[in-house]
């Protein structure tokens, strides 16, 4: 029996519930005060803590602490704040998402939520940590991921088309990339799936996968979310799909992607066969023979803002980087959820100078053989030889001015 789906645990639940109410009661009318504490003695004497059922702002403050302290060794602290937390759950309750149970906050439920998600934590481990049933927490989590996966409407937005300012306010970008919104990378999602719908799912390392389409801008938010494809599909496959599916670039507007892409006027990809910079390493010293090398070396180093935030999505949700328990559309929900929460803590402003630190794993300095996009990128191959012609011709325009002005820039110099 499937415990997602079962209402055969209800009445275990309301004694889980109505035990919240008794216990306090009982500690309220044999100390006599109007309060409850923050912390229990567990049977060795070591004090721990428990959710407060006083207000919400103490569930909320409680919670966070819980994601920050509780990550275990060989993770970073999540900081999450209670207000951060007390505005996703005001969202949810307004829009009718989720909504509080007996004894149980909706603060609580997402808490626990992204306690999972950011710990990785088995159900066993959420047992222990919130004092819940198994039951209770498999009907808390589906109902969490119920809520947060529609909001991808609300916080996975498309980006502002006007210039950012790390374009904008930078010599070696601006007017050249002044279009671009934005950058593009696909990552591959560990799953465990039954043997009988496994073959669509294994990719090219014979690993079961979801391949999921990200899209950011230059803060390290993500402006587009596609999961759910199969782990043998190509990343440009993917994006085709979701073209297919409504993702749509503004006119005149691109974002940048790597060499498996085919390069369009919305999509615009580097030379092939010439050296691709993908880290930030000796590139002081690196000098550019030609507007190819140029056009590269900057296209690597705006790209590799998608890089950060890919980085920054697994860091804080390490569940990302390993198969789950759970069923197959469940799994398929994780990267979306993900994204969401991950928009949501960027409010707080991001660890973007420690994450692009961290995470750009990528040898440089050598020619990497690019593919010029996949041969399944879409079913019209005329129109799309038609668009790539388009988007060589943007490419080399963007290139030419480029390396016209780095060539006088550098004879200034020798002056």
């Amino acid at each position: 029996m499937d415990p997602e789906d079962s209402s055969e645990y209800e009445d275990e639940e309301e004694d889980d519930d109505l035990m919240l109410f008794i216990l306090p009661a009982l500690y309220l009318a044999s100390t006599g005060n109007g309060t409850l504490d923050q912390t229990s003695m567990v049977s060795d004497g070591t004090a721990i803590e428990t959710p407060s059922q006083v207000s919400k702002f103490n569930d909320a403050e409680w919670i966070c602490k819980v994601l920050e302290d509780d990550r275990g060794q060989g993770y970073d602290k999540l900081r999450v704040e209670p207000h951060i937390l007390l505005e996703l759950s005001r969202y949810l309750r307004s829009n009718d998402l989720l909504r509080n149970t007996r004894g149980v906050s909706v603060e609580e439920k997402i808490g626990m939520f992204i306690y999972m998600l950011s710990r990785n934590a088995s159900f066993q481990k959420l047992n222990d940590r919130f004092k819940y049933s198994t039951e209770t927490i498999h009907r808390h989590i589906k109902a969490c991921f119920d809520a947060v996966t529609p909001m991808t409407a609300e916080f996975v937005k498309t980006p502002l088309t006007q210039a950012h300012q790390k374009i904008s306010s930078d010599t070696r970008y601006w007017p050249y990339l002044e279009n671009c919104i934005g950058a593009i990378d696909g990552i591959h999602v560990p799953m465990t799936i039954s043997d009988s719908e496994a073959a669509p799912y294994r990719n090219r390392q014979e690993s079961l996968t979801q391949n999921v389409m990200l899209a950011c801008d230059f803060d390290l938010n993500f402006v587009y979310v596609s999961s759910s494809r199969e782990g043998s599909a190509s990343d440009a496959a993917v994006l085709y799909s979701a073209i297919e599916s409504g993702f749509e670039v503004p006119r005149g507007k691109y974002y940048l992607v790597d060499g498996g892409y085919a390069n369009t006027p919305s999509f615009l990809a580097p030379y092939n066969e010439v050296p691709y910079h993908t880290e930030d390493q000796d590139e002081s010293n690196f000098e550019p023979i030609d507007y190819r090398e140029l056009f590269n070396l900057r296209h690597a180093q705006l790209h590799r803002h998608i890089k950060c935030a890919v980085g920054l999505l697994k860091m804080r949700f390490p569940i990302l980087n390993v198969a789950t328990s759970y069923r197959k559309d469940t799994q398929l929900k994780i990267p979306s959820a993900a994204v969401v929460l991950h928009n949501i803590i960027q409010r707080q402003g991001g660890n973007e100078e420690l994450l692009c630190e961290q995470t750009i794993p990528f040898a440089s300095h050598k020619t990497v053989n690019l593919p010029s996009g996949d041969d399944t990128y879409g079913y019209d191959v005329s129109a799309l030889n038609s668009e790539c012609d388009m988007g060589n011709a943007l490419r080399d325009g963007i290139a030419l001015r480029m390396w016209a002005d780095y060539e006088s820039s550098m004879c200034l110099i020798s002056e």
